[in-house]
């Protein structure tokens, strides 16, 4: 075979679009390659062009979201900033949408990385089935796992899905060994997940993970509501304030009552 073909390498996915040079999105400069389509609706998403699969556009038609893209369409524009990703410890980070609803372009593009020495990460709500999230799991180097909401009813009524796959693969990710550094990230949403109550539950659970690196919370923000704007969609928490510095160390604090690594 030769150095340019591997399996998969035609296998094609659904792509937003690809940011290079972040330095929110994992250890160094990272390139990102967003993915579309989630099964979850949270009402705070920063991106609804990311929710549906397939490719859309605005209503007035200027902008499309979304483009068609081999694993190695993909690699080629990734392995462009390699001499960032080796200067500053970064890679190519996976996001989306949700990675786990594109599993198998997932799977084939962080395994073709990961044998060219690119450092992976990848971004997940987690919502899938186990047998698919732990191949993925095990190959990324780092994992981003979204912790949004403890409680079941609260989850389903502000995401439109049940959190019991979430903690279960949560629970499961500590029982491999793997090698990877695994990091739970919370949005603060003033008024859904921020009471002390949801805080003191989510605490109590990373208690019982010794294998989590750390907790990041992460203050609500209305980047996107544009987006909807075009898009024809209500944003629903348009009435939401963007938590103050103090609110968010008290809940850091709430936290850490439990779990002491909070960023």
């Amino acid at each position: 075979m030769r150095h340019d073909e591997y399996p998969g390498k035609d296998m094609k996915g659904t792509v937003l679009r690809l940011e290079k040079s972040s330095i929110y999105d994992g250890d160094g400069f990272r390139t990102v390659v967003f993915l579309k389509g989630c099964p979850l609706r949270c009402q705070w998403c920063s991106t609804p062009e990311s929710q549906k699969r397939e490719i859309e556009s605005t209503l007035d038609g200027s902008i499309t979201y979304g483009k068609i893209m081999t694993v190695e369409e993909v690699l080629v524009e990734v392995r462009k900033d390699s001499i960032f990703y080796f200067h500053s410890g970064g890679g190519m980070t996976l996001s989306g949408g949700e990675i786990m609803a594109q599993h198998e372009f997932v799977l084939t593009l962080l395994r073709r990385a990961r044998f060219e020495a690119i450092d992976t990460c990848i971004e997940t709500s987690f919502f899938t089935k186990w047998d698919i999230a732990k191949p993925i799991f095990e190959t990324a180097d780092t994992v981003f796992t979204d912790l949004k909401i403890f409680d079941e009813e609260k989850h389903i009524k502000y995401t439109g899905v049940s959190n019991k796959p979430i903690l279960e693969n949560i629970r499961n990710a500590g029982t491999l060994g793997a090698d990877t550094k695994y990091i739970i990230r919370t949005p603060l949403i003033p008024g859904v997940n921020d009471s002390e109550e949801d805080l003191e539950k989510i605490g109590q659970f990373l208690s019982e993970l010794p294998y989590v690196h750390h907790i990041q919370l992460l203050p609500y923000h209305r980047l996107g509501t544009d987006t909807y704007r075009k898009l024809g969609k209500e944003y629903l928490l348009k009435d939401v304030e963007v938590p103050p510095a103090e609110h968010m160390e008290w809940c850091r604090n709430v936290i850490k009552r439990y779990y002491d690594h909070v960023i």
